[in-house]
């Protein structure tokens, strides 16, 4: 995740010039059937595996969080706001979840951040 933020922000400097914005649309929770639908590889699902443990804590915590997700209406109504406003910045955040993260991310260190992050997948 943080590389393709990390690209964007460098391709956001470097077209500047050209006329050619680049937004980045950040997501808080969003209710949809992705997790739902995804695939574990079958090494992470045998209770023998190290990150069987892992993969559960993960999952338990993906369904807390997005009990209070937002619809995907919330991002589909960021996007055109963003493409179209003349003055809009790199980052658009959708869900009152992600405006909360961005500004704990803001008021802590990376390691403190990761930490708290790493706290929410036990």
């Amino acid at each position: 995740m943080y590389r393709r933020i990390g690209l964007s922000e460098s391709m956001a400097y470097e077209l500047d010039p050209f006329g050619i914005k680049i937004f980045l649309v950040e997501p808080g929770a969003i209710r949809t059937n992705f997790f739902s639908g995804m695939i574990s590889a079958k090494k992470s699902q045998d209770p023998n595996s190290p990150y069987s443990q892992v993969m559960q804590n993960v999952a338990r915590a993906f369904e807390h969080i997005l009990e209070g997700g937002s619809s995907a209406d919330v991002v589909a109504k960021v996007v055109p706001k963003a493409v179209t406003s003349e003055n809009s910045g790199l980052r658009h955040l959708a869900g009152n979840d992600a405006e909360k993260w961005m500004e704990e991310k803001r008021s802590k260190s990376d390691e403190d951040f990761h930490r708290m992050m790493n706290q929410l997948m036990k």
